[in-house]
C-alpha cells in the first residue's frame, strides 16, 4: 500500500481547528473547486441524517467530477475512528465505496504554542491490480495539489 503525508502549522487554537475539521462543512470548504465535490447524503452512527459532527460510525456519500471531465464519481466514506485527548486529536475515515481499491485517511491535530499542527496521512491502493501497485507512488502528482490547497485554505480560514 502507498502512503501520502502532508503537515502544516496553523496559527489558530486547537479547538477552532478541531471543530472546523469535524463537520462536512469543513470538507466542502477544503476541497478545491476543480474537484466539483457534492455531498449527496450523510448519516450519523445511529442513522440520523446530516449530523453536525462526524463521529465514529458516521458515513457520507459524496460525488466528484474532477475538472468537469467524465461522469461523476461516487465515493462513500465512513469515520472509523475518532479520538481526542487534551490538545491532541485524530479522526480516520475509510472509503467503503469509490474509485480506489483502498483509501484510509488519518487527520491528526496537535496543539503547540497557541497554534495547531495539522497532519494528513493517506494510505491508498489504486485499482487495476499490479498496474495500480506500480503506479501507486506516482499518484502523489494528483494528491499534492489537492492537499496543498487543503492546508493553505485551513490556514487562510482559521489564522
Amino acid at each position: 500500500m502507498s502512503t501520502y503525508e502532508r503537515e502544516t502549522y496553523v496559527r489558530a487554537p486547537f479547538e477552532d481547528v478541531w471543530r472546523f475539521h469535524s463537520a462536512l462543512d469543513g470538507l466542502e470548504a477544503l476541497t478545491p473547486e476543480f474537484m466539483n465535490l457534492r455531498i449527496e447524503a450523510s448519516r450519523g452512527p445511529d442513522g440520523e441524517p446530516d449530523p453536525d459532527v462526524l463521529e465514529a460510525g458516521a458515513e457520507a456519500d459524496l460525488s466528484m467530477r474532477p475538472c468537469g471531465v467524465g461522469p461523476r464519481q461516487g465515493w462513500t466514506t465512513e469515520i472509523i475512528q475518532r479520538n481526542r485527548e487534551g490538545g491532541a486529536g485524530l479522526f480516520r475515515d475509510e472509503m467503503i465505496g469509490g474509485p480506489f481499491r483502498r483509501w484510509v485517511h488519518t487527520h491528526s491535530f496537535y496543539a503547540d504554542g497557541g497554534g495547531t499542527h495539522v497532519r494528513d496521512r493517506v494510505e491508498y491502493e489504486l485499482p487495476f491490480g499490479d498496474l495500480g501497485r506500480l503506479a501507486g507512488p506516482f499518484a502523489v502528482v494528483g494528491f499534492e495539489p489537492m492537499f496543498r490547497y487543503r492546508h493553505r485554505e485551513t490556514k487562510r480560514r482559521l489564522e
